[in-house]
């Protein structure tokens, strides 16, 4: 095994992803913002006070963005699931002082949140919550929520198929750009994964299997194709979740993930298509009736 992938298998684990102690956050107090619209919302968040902690505790430490991050994660888990529902106002007095943070770290976050679909700010109006069909559902973030939210099984099923659809045609050309250097980085992700289910160990046997598949759409040289690793990377980040599983630990699996890399070391596209289809298929729960792929157009 190469150092590359000594080096993965033993990566140390991500730290607890708790929410910062409420003597960390910065506090302040508000006045009432003159002209702001309390009528058509209610001033508390109703029934999300224990899902707040919940949410917070599961997804906003992960990637250690501090209290922007964390708000962030926390007001687009809740618009994604329901709590905060479409073309509610979101005063940004009130989110200050129900998660106790500055005014300068909610304004960031409703940034972030708009450039994502999910609220618009207008003059005259404020910010309010958008639609689902003006969300980015491309967005990694986005595509996480939703798959611990209660649309996860729309999520799941949208995921296999856009995975059905690319990733065939990403191992077909990376089959037709092959390099040594990327069969061996490819090979490196195969043994981590085998190691990985020799032990039990399903995160780093999802980590080497999202660096497998960004690297494929990345090497056969279409932009477009290479734009969308991040969304593919996402889907197998949450497959590890039994709610939105695309993905098993499975002898079958690795063994489909070599033969794409035989396939690709010897140029070999139309086999590095096939594998990848019957990778996408091999688990029970990918049936074509249930996800919804559509099947074989005749010319």
């Amino acid at each position: 095994m190469s150092t590359l992938a000594h080096t993965t298998m033993t990566a140390a684990r991500p730290a607890d992803s708790g929410l910062a102690g409420s003597g960390e956050l910065d506090r302040y107090s508000y006045a009432e913002a003159p002209g702001a619209d309390r009528g058509s919302a209610p001033s508390s968040w109703d029934g999300a006070e224990a899902e707040i902690g919940r949410v917070g505790r599961r997804a906003a430490g992960n990637r250690g963005r501090g209290l922007h991050g964390q708000l962030v994660q926390q007001l687009g888990q809740m618009i994604v699931s329901g709590d905060l529902g479409a073309d509610r106002p979101l005063v940004p007095e009130e989110i200050g002082q129900r998660f106790e943070v500055s005014r300068t770290v909610v304004r960031e976050s409703l940034r972030v949140l708009e450039a994502k679909g999910l609220v618009s700010a207008r003059p005259n109006v404020g910010t309010r919550v958008r639609p689902v069909s003006d969300w980015n559902l491309l967005d990694p973030d986005i595509i996480e929520w939703r798959a611990f939210g209660p649309q996860r099984d729309d999520q799941r099923r949208e995921l296999c198929e856009l995975r059905w659809t690319i990733e065939p045609l990403a191992a077909r050309l990376a089959a037709g750009h092959g390099r040594e250097e990327v069969q061996q980085r490819l090979g490196d992700m195969v043994e981590i994964m085998s190691h990985a289910l020799a032990q039990g160990d399903a995160l780093t046997f999802s980590r080497a299997d999202a660096e497998f598949h960004a690297l494929l759409l990345q090497v056969g040289g279409n932009r477009m194709l290479e734009h969308l690793a991040g969304i593919v990377a996402a889907a197998l980040h949450v497959s590890g979740a039994p709610v939105s599983g695309c993905d098993r630990l499975t002898e079958a699996g690795v063994a489909h993930h070599r033969r794409i890399v035989e396939a690709v070391g010897e140029g070999d596209a139309a086999a590095a298509e096939a594998a990848m289809r019957q990778l996408l298929t091999v688990h029970p729960d990918l049936d074509h009736a249930e996800v919804g792929v559509p099947a074989p157009r005749e010319h």
